[in-house]
């Protein structure tokens, strides 16, 4: 039954973003603003999240959003946990502000998806560039942080598995001290319904926890960066605490 639930979701998924793509470079094309284009993706990013639940029953249990800020031009990074790519399409669902992934730009050449993102104000990066893309982040990081737009980062840099720690880099804490704005650490036990790499999900919750905004003013990137990883292990720790070993 789960594979045929994935199945369903994922043939969901494959013709809605059609549409969806199409009316994002239609729109673009008269001209629309970028939170036009913004609201279409976001649209389609709340249906996945939502056809999940009917779907495959995998639901979302959220605390921590009354820690977000509410100033209309107020910039945050947010750097959060990354386990699957449930927390991606889930992110701009349930924030209330528009949200610049950080992103390689190989996605751009994925049909429809790929399109959509790339009319989308978010920052695209050549890997390979090193210092050069750190650059670009930085650049494209701040005038959009300025606009109020949210930039969201996974600073693990990939998906990891359950029950497991990547290595936290820095790059979402610089930006924010260069931008001078907050962090916001988020925790996300999205493996335990969609696991990594997996194709067959299985239904349960999702739970989603919201630091407190993080000040960056006067801090170092590395410091930033372990006290980010501390709160957000810490609550990867409380809220799944079977996928982690116990402390002797």
């Amino acid at each position: 039954m789960a594979l045929i639930r994935s199945i369903l979701h994922m043939l969901w998924m494959g013709i809605t973003v059609v549409p969806y793509t199409l009316a994002i470079l239609l729109v673009r094309l008269f001209g629309a603003s970028s939170r036009t284009r913004y609201r279409i993706a976001r649209a389609w990013l709340k249906l996945s999240v939502d056809s999940a639940g009917v779907i495959m029953g995998i639901r979302t249990r959220i605390t921590g959003m009354e820690h977000l800020p509410t100033q209309e031009n107020q910039g945050v990074v947010l750097l959060v946990k990354h386990q699957s790519t449930y927390e991606t399409f889930l992110m701009p669902a349930i924030m209330p502000r528009p949200l610049a992934y950080v992103f390689k730009k190989e996605l751009l050449r994925v049909p429809f998806f790929g399109w959509s993102i790339g009319s989308l104000d978010m920052i695209h990066i050549d890997r390979g560039q090193g210092v050069r893309a750190f650059v670009k982040v930085v650049q494209q990081g701040r005038a959009l942080l300025a606009r109020g737009t949210w930039v969201i980062m996974f600073p693990e840099g990939t998906r990891i598995e359950r029950g497991q720690v990547g290595q936290y880099k820095s790059g979402g804490t610089r930006l924010a001290i260069d931008a001078g704005v907050p962090v916001v650490p988020v925790a996300v036990t999205s493996a335990r319904v969609w696991p990594r790499k997996a194709f067959i999900k299985r239904p349960g919750v999702v739970d989603v926890s919201i630091g407190q905004p993080i000040p960056s003013v006067g801090r170092k990137p590395d410091e930033l960066m372990r006290e980010v990883e501390d709160w957000i292990e810490a609550e990867m720790r409380r809220l799944d605490p079977e996928a982690y070993p116990a402390k002797p």
